[in-house]
C-alpha cells in the first residue's frame, strides 16, 4: 500500500498523528495538510506531521489517493462531500470522528447524489487520543496497538473497506468492523458517558478541595480537560444513544443510593463487585 499523495483535512492531534504515522510506515511521499488557520498548519509542518499545506481544499485533494477528514464531527460530513467533489478517480476517503451514524449516512447521500462519483468513503473511529489538542501533541505511535473501528455501510465498496482496514493496520492499529449505528450505541457507553461523568465529577468539586485530590479523583477526571466544543458536538450528535446510557447510569446510581440509605452493605458490595469484575476483565 502506497499513496504518492495523501490529504489530511484538519491537522490537529489526530490528523497530525495520522500524518506522522503514515510517514513512519512509508505509506506516502507527500502529505498535504488543509485547514483554515495558517498558524496551526505551520506548526504541523514544523512538527513534520505534513510535508506541505494549503488553505484551499481543491489543492489538497486533487491529486490525493487518500483523504483523511480529521475535523470536529459537525463539519465532517460537509468536508467529505466537498473533498469528494475535488478528488480524482479511485480516491479513498475516511474520517476519524467519534460518532459515525450521521456522518456515514450524510456521506453516502452526498456520494449517491453525485458528489465524487469516483470517490469511496468508509468511516473510521480510532479509539486513541488525548485530552490535549493540536499538532504539537501529535505522536507517530498514537495508534500502535489501539483499536480502530471501521464502519462500512451497505453502500461501501468491499475493496475500499479492505483498503481502509489495511491502512489503519499499517499505522500500527488493530481494527474491527461495526455498523455505524451499532458503533454509536457502543461508544455511548464506553466513551461518551465516561467523559460526561468525568466532567460532572470535576464540576461538583470546589477548587479549594483540589489540594486534597489524589490518584482516584485525578484518574477519574483526566478526560474532563478535553476540548469543550469538540465534546459538545459529540454528545449532541450521539444524543439518542447518550440519553439511553445516562438512563442506565441513573438507574444504577439510584440503586446505590437506595442501598446506602438503607445501610445495605450486601447490596453495596454487589454493585462494587460488578464494577470490579468488569474492570478486572480488561486487565491492566
Amino acid at each position: 500500500m502506497y499513496f504518492p499523495q495523501v490529504a489530511i483535512i484538519g491537522v490537529g492531534l489526530l490528523g497530525g498523528s495520522v500524518g506522522l504515522a503514515l510517514q513512519r510506515a512509508g505509506l506516502a511521499r507527500r502529505v498535504i495538510g488543509f485547514g483554515r488557520r495558517e498558524g496551526s498548519l505551520a506548526q504541523a509542518l514544523e512538527r513534520k506531521c505534513i510535508t506541505d499545506y494549503t488553505t484551499h481544499l481543491d489543492e489538497a485533494v486533487h491529486d490525493a489517493g487518500l483523504v483523511i477528514v480529521a475535523t470536529p464531527v459537525e463539519q465532517t460530513a460537509d468536508f467529505v462531500a466537498a473533498a469528494a467533489k475535488g478528488c480524482g478517480p479511485g480516491t479513498l476517503i475516511t474520517d476519524v470522528g467519534s460518532t459515525k451514524d450521521s456522518i456515514c449516512r450524510s456521506a453516502d447521500a452526498a456520494l449517491a447524489g453525485g458528489a465524487g462519483t469516483w470517490a469511496s468513503f468508509v468511516g473510521s473511529h480510532p479509539l486513541a487520543g488525548s485530552e490535549k489538542t493540536g499538532p504539537i501533541f501529535a505522536k507517530a505511535n498514537l495508534f500502535d496497538d489501539r483499536m480502530v473501528v471501521v464502519t462500512p455501510t451497505e453502500n461501501s465498496r468491499p475493496d475500499a473497506v479492505e483498503q481502509i482496514d489495511t491502512f489503519w493496520q499499517k499505522l500500527g492499529a488493530k481494527t474491527c468492523r461495526m455498523h455505524p449505528a451499532e458503533h454509536d450505541a457502543a461508544v455511548a457507553i464506553t466513551s461518551h458517558l465516561p467523559h460526561l461523568v468525568a466532567s460532572l465529577v470535576a464540576a461538583i468539586t470546589p477548587e479549594e478541595l483540589l489540594k486534597l485530590t489524589a490518584g482516584g479523583w485525578q484518574d477519574t477526571t483526566r478526560v474532563a480537560s478535553g476540548d469543550v466544543e469538540l465534546w459538545r458536538q459529540i454528545l449532541l450528535d450521539n444524543r439518542p444513544h447518550v440519553l439511553l446510557a445516562v438512563e442506565k447510569f441513573a438507574t444504577v446510581l439510584a440503586s446505590f443510593r437506595e442501598a446506602l440509605e438503607q445501610a445495605d452493605g450486601a447490596a453495596i458490595a454487589q454493585l462494587l463487585e460488578a464494577g470490579k469484575r468488569t474492570r478486572d476483565a480488561l486487565g491492566s
